[in-house]
Parts: C-alpha cells; sequence; structure tokens
C-alpha cells in the first residue's frame, strides 16, 4: 500500500473533518443545506475530496429507498456521510452521485 495523498482546497470556505481538519469541500460545491442526517443537520455537496467510499447499500430513508455507500475521511477514517448512488424515487434522482456530509462532523478550516 502506498502512501496516501491528499488535496487541499482553496476558497473563501472549506469544510473539513472535525477530527483532523482534513479539507472536504468548499461552499461553491454545496448545493443545499435543507438535509439530515444521523448526527442531526446534513448538507448536500455536488463533489467532495479526500474521502474513501464503502461498499454500496440499500437504505430506506425518509425520501424512500437508496442504495448508498457511506464515506470515511482518508486520514483518520471518521465517517462523514454517504454517497448516494442510485434513488429509486424518479423525484429524488437529482442526488445520485451527490454526496451528503453531516455538519456536526465538519469544521470551518478557512
Amino acid at each position: 500500500m502506498g502512501m496516501k495523498y491528499r488535496r487541499y482546497l482553496a476558497g473563501e470556505r472549506i469544510y473539513g473533518c472535525s477530527k483532523c481538519k482534513t479539507h472536504l469541500a468548499t461552499i461553491h460545491s454545496m448545493i443545499s443545506r435543507a438535509f439530515n442526517g444521523q448526527h442531526g443537520r446534513a448538507y448536500l455537496f455536488d463533489g467532495v475530496v479526500n474521502v474513501i467510499e464503502g461498499e454500496p447499500n440499500d437504505r430506506q430513508m425518509t425520501t424512500g429507498n437508496h442504495t448508498v455507500r457511506d464515506i470515511y475521511c482518508v486520514k483518520c477514517a471518521t465517517v462523514l456521510g454517504w454517497k448516494y448512488d442510485r434513488a429509486y424515487e424518479q423525484s429524488q434522482q437529482y442526488k445520485e452521485g451527490k454526496y451528503i456530509l453531516e455538519r456536526n462532523l465538519l469544521v470551518d478550516v478557512q
């Protein structure tokens, strides 16, 4: 196994892992703040960096059935949220390929 390189983001507001402060996303990649996760408020992002994706599994959520993958910090392996692989409800398909980061697991890095 080789060395893991982390990406560093630039911009006016950067969200990072609350445990190790590894950069994850910028305010510009945020799509919505109107989501809930397992630990409270959550944000929907178009893209994130420095995460490892787990195995896909089906979950029944408040908006229907989805195939999701848990996402983990590449440095400290903290579970940060999940990635939507598939939404079975047509009205929810805009989430496919997007990421949920839970607010309580994030810090403002910059």
